[in-house]
């Protein structure tokens, strides 16, 4: 009785409705294939549960073990550990779980692992033995460390803090693999949002807890002439790239259907071409067709390609042809370093002037910039910017070698438009301790480091312990948003299956209620922890 008192009046209505909400899920065909689609179960996917369990187990006893190291209970959990770890390593369990896992973390189209065209994948025989034989090892390698550390922290002493510790590190690795980056063929479609959530609120948090920081920074005398001399640096960079040679390129033919461009033509180019940007252009946008080499532009303006001009370098020009244009452009990778170097400059200008006008550290008025533009900025809005234009912008600068996927890109998307937010949370619940017990640590000596540490945030954590919480049921919804980058979430796989089934209102159904009970938890997680931090509750 004293747990139902406990809930919200609204959340027993919830708990009283799970038994109808059961029944509907079990008894009526369209929700049931509705919540299979949501989840995203896959065909199959009991035989990896044996599998995971047993992992999970046997990682999450062995965290036990490690928190009560020298105590009866930490013995029982060592041996729950080392039993479900012989179990793993003697028997053919977890072997579908650790297939899976595999097959889904190689390229489906490049990789040799997966049979071709298969639908959930599935690795070829030869991959299957080599893992299996792999991961024998790996487990056989995880039960003698395992036992190792146990014995270690059996005994008092420096033994015992060293066998924690690789208890700790071991099995916690192993528990945040498993339920943060491991493919769960089993609820793929839960993993996703959640594991989005979780990872873009951790990151949300580093970045708010960094904004606040740099928002404490105090000036130095020294300080503008710092920066001054970044700046002069950036200027100088942005100068001689935008100085270096330019490439010359000629239009031959006569653009009256599609024109032809050469792979690596430079966008002010490319451009000009396709918007009619050059003399003799009828003023209507032009079609474009791109050829991987000049020589093979060349050959496609008469082997009835469909171009009737081409826009090649001029070092290409065969010998008699007369150019229909001419026209020098700087590279795209030098205007983009270029323009980056000075676009960086102009802002760290105005960060030195705004801090030299106010007598703050120009690093400080540069967070609260970033926290005042991004609250102003809708999410979507956010998540679209980073994930597409963004996104695109620093593969090309990198030349492909940073091409993070549409997952990361969201997570990022949505970690830095809730690091705004956390931050003013996190502003506020410094500001709400007293200035005296700051003051105090201050005369005892302690460094401000320590009375961060010790003093101010210990308190402020037990502040913003409810704003916090609403943080992060809000980011556990809000990943919805992602569907946009065609992440296969929650809502994303909602839409997949109404558009294959047509049915009107169970898939919506099950991802609202999927989505009621998600936040339900969440908020019963953070009450939990108001609770146990609470100073009149403990």
């Amino acid at each position: 009785m004293n747990v139902l008192m406990r809930l919200r009046p609204s959340n027993l209505i919830i708990l009283f409705a799970l038994p109808f909400i059961f029944w509907l899920f079990l008894t009526a065909p369209d929700y049931g294939r509705s919540l299979t689609a949501i989840v995203g179960v896959e065909r199959g996917s009991a035989t990896f549960l044996p599998g995971f369990g047993l992992m999970l187990l046997a990682a999450f006893s062995g965290l036990l073990s490690a928190h009560w190291a020298g105590r009866k209970s930490g013995m029982v959990a060592s041996g729950i550990s080392l039993m479900t770890v012989s179990v793993l390593l003697l028997t053919d369990l977890a072997i579908p779980f650790w297939a899976s896992v595999l097959a889904n973390a190689v390229d489906p189209f490049s990789s040799t692992l997966v049979v071709q065209g298969e639908t959930p994948r599935r690795l070829t025989e030869a991959a299957l033995s080599d893992l299996i034989r792999q991961a024998g090892q790996a487990v056989a390698i995880w039960l003698s460390g395992a036992l190792l550390l146990t014995l270690m922290a059996v005994p008092k002493g420096r033994a015992r803090v060293w066998g924690r510790r690789g208890l700790l590190g071991l099995n916690g690795g192993i528990v945040i693999y498993l339920l943060l980056v491991a493919h769960l063929g089993f609820a793929a479609g839960v993993a996703t949002s959640v594991r989005a959530a979780v990872l873009a609120y951790a990151l949300a948090i580093f970045l708010g807890l960094t904004w606040v920081g740099l928002m404490q920074l105090r000036p130095h005398r020294r300080t503008p002439w710092v920066f001054a001399g970044v700046i002069a640096a950036l200027v100088l960079a942005a100068l001689w790239q935008f100085t270096q040679p330019k490439a010359g390129y000629v239009l031959v033919g006569a653009p009256e259907a599609k024109v032809g461009i050469v792979k690596g033509t430079p966008a002010e180019l490319i451009n000009a071409i396709q918007f009619g940007r050059f003399p003799g252009a009828s003023g209507d946008d032009v079609q474009i067709r791109t050829f991987a080499t000049p020589e093979v532009a060349l050959a496609g303006l008469s082997d009835g390609s469909g171009v009737s001009a081409i826009l090649v370098p001029d070092a290409a020009l065969p010998v008699g042809m007369v150019p229909f244009w001419q026209a020098d452009a700087l590279g795209d990778a030098n205007r983009a370093k270029g323009t980056a170097a000075a676009v960086v400059a102009i802002i760290l200008g105005l960060l030195v002037l705004g801090g030299v006008a106010h007598h703050r550290h120009p690093l400080s008025v540069g967070a609260e910039f970033i926290i005042d533009t991004i609250r102003g900025i809708p999410m979507l809005v956010i998540v679209l910017y980073i994930g597409l234009p963004l996104a695109g912008a620093v593969k090309d600068a990198s030349g492909g070698f940073i091409d993070p996927p549409n997952l990361l890109r969201g997570i990022l998307a949505m970690a830095l438009a809730y690091s705004a937010y956390l931050a003013e949370i996190f502003r506020s619940g410094i500001n709400a301790v007293p200035v005296g017990q700051i003051e105090a640590a201050r005369s005892m000596g302690l460094s401000r480091w320590s009375t961060a540490r010790h003093v101010i945030l210990p308190q402020a954590f037990r502040i913003i312990i409810p704003p916090l919480g609403n943080e992060f049921i809000a980011i556990l919804k809000d990943t919805s948003l992602l569907s946009i980058l065609s992440i296969r979430d929650i809502t994303q796989r909602m839409r997949e299956f109404q558009s294959a089934s047509f049915l009107p209102f169970a898939p919506y159904n099950s991802a609202a209620i999927f989505y009621v009970l998600l936040t339900l938890v969440a908020a019963s997680l953070v009450a939990s922890i108001e609770r146990k931090y609470h100073v009149e509750k403990r």
